[in-house]
């Protein structure tokens, strides 16, 4: 799915202009983003549920040299599908 597809949605359903789907599908992204900076997670209710994870700290390997590096803790965002989302699909 992309940004795009959502645009394409918005305006068929909504019956608007282009311009203006892209703008709302932009900005339902950028809402989701947010919320999730905000609480770290998101709930899409009958689809699935976005949470932010912390990694830690490891060691990796340049797939080029084979060389050993350090890859610093972050975060990374995981999706959990809902049990009803699962059923369908």
């Amino acid at each position: 799915m992309s940004k795009a597809f959502i645009a394409q949605v918005i305006q068929e359903s909504a019956q608007l202009t282009g311009t203006a789907a892209n703008r709302t599908a932009g900005d339902v992204v950028d809402a989701i983003v947010k919320e999730l900076k905000k609480n770290g997670r998101f709930t899409l209710p009958s689809f699935g549920t976005f949470i932010v994870r912390k990694t830690k700290a490891r060691k990796g390997l340049n797939p080029r040299t084979g060389e050993s590096i350090k890859v610093k803790a972050g975060k990374t965002v995981r999706f959990k599908a809902s049990p009803s989302l699962k059923k369908v699909v």
